[in-house]
């Protein structure tokens, strides 16, 4: 019902006209030309909002396969009177149904799942790296944030050997960038890792438009605790 909240079947895409927005994000929803910033499993948003408020010179969506999930932040950037905000209900695997190449600057990874038995559905994958330059502009900035070291590890060093540029790299972001805006952006999710005295972890780097991404050839230590799944946040979010 809110009308920047948006969803679109899989038989849509594939057998009509497709999503009507893509390549008219600037145009036909947002009215200017800010550059577009994804946050890609983004939860209740709290980090779409955060940053919508942080950078109103930037537009935001929020993208995570979830709807009661993106309820929370849709209604409040809704009841905020907030017009860089949007939401996306999908897949993160079919960005480039809603998207047209160029069309987003940023990604945002926030506290993705590890998947450390499964390289294929790791966000900072080659395959999913590939898909997100397919819809970005030349140089598109990607960030990643996460409490786990596996993730973090194994993201660095697929940056690393694909030769992207990296801009921030650091394992205990509260400690090194003292600061930086991001820094009041603190999801209850979050909060709970600190107080179990786990750092977190974030890298920034820039992608270069690439025909292959090769996957690194090292082993990573697995992590040494269990991340919250998605229930478990839920439940600690309900009771925020």
């Amino acid at each position: 019902m809110f009308p920047h909240v948006f969803q679109c079947s899989y038989n849509e895409l594939q057998y009509s006209d497709g999503f009507p927005l893509k390549g008219k994000w600037h145009s036909n929803f947002f009215g200017n030309d800010n550059p577009i910033v994804l946050e890609l499993g983004c939860g209740k948003g709290e980090y779409t909002v955060g940053l919508a408020k942080l950078f109103p010179e930037k537009n935001f969506i929020g993208i995570d396969i979830k709807g009661a999930r993106i309820w929370t932040g849709a209604k409040e950037s809704y009841l905020s009177g907030m017009k860089n905000v949007a939401f996306l209900r999908t897949g993160i695997n079919l960005l480039q149904h809603f998207f047209e190449e160029n069309e987003v600057a940023e990604i945002w990874i926030t506290f993705p799942d590890p998947q450390m038995k499964k390289t294929r559905k790791r966000l900072t994958s080659s395959a999913f790296l590939l898909l997100y330059e397919h819809i970005m502009q030349p140089e598109g900035i990607v960030h990643l944030k996460t409490d786990s070291n596996f993730m973090y590890t194994y993201t660095k060093a697929i940056v690393e050997e694909n030769h992207y540029t990296i801009l921030t790299a650091t394992e205990n972001l509260y400690g090194d960038l003292v600061d930086d805006k991001i820094l009041s952006i603190k999801t209850f999710y979050e909060q709970q890792w600190l107080a179990r005295g786990l750092n977190i972890k974030y890298l920034k780097f820039q992608l270069h438009h690439l025909e292959n991404i090769v996957e690194p050839n090292i082993d990573i230590e697995p992590d040494g605790y269990r991340s919250f799944g998605r229930n478990q946040r839920s439940q600690l979010n309900a009771n925020q």
